[in-house]
């Protein structure tokens, strides 16, 4: 069984919400729960979950324990966790992660390279 929900997103579950009209360019650095709507370049570092929604469009390198890709990323992606490629989800760069998902008629092209997980996880 998988943790990837292809329903909506209830808002109400994030500390931080990036929204739709937002455009940010820089780096992000955050460690409860993010909600990326908007349009992101950069870096992006993190503790915790990320989740790019549907419409999101980001243009970075992401480090973070878990990510949720719904919209459209370029660049690497390394997580501590897992990575999870929805069927809306486009990536365009490598993935790192010792459990990556993806589901039917996601669009990836990249390397994928799963790593083990620590004596702790």
């Amino acid at each position: 069984m998988t943790d990837v929900h292809s329903d909506s997103i209830e808002v109400d579950n994030y500390d931080t919400i990036l929204s739709p009209d937002i455009d940010f360019s820089g780096t992000l650095n955050f460690e409860k729960p993010f909600l990326i709507q908007g349009k992101v370049s950069g870096k992006i570092n993190s503790g915790g979950l990320l989740v790019i929604d549907e419409e999101a469009v980001v243009r970075a390198d992401i480090h973070t324990s878990r990510v949720i890709i719904r919209g459209y990323v370029k660049g690497d992606v390394t997580a501590s966790e897992k990575v999870e490629l929805t069927v809306t989800g486009k990536l365009e760069g490598n993935v790192t992660a010792p459990e990556i998902f993806m589901e039917t008629g996601c669009s990836f092209n990249g390397r994928c390279t799963m790593t083990g997980r620590t004596a702790d996880q």
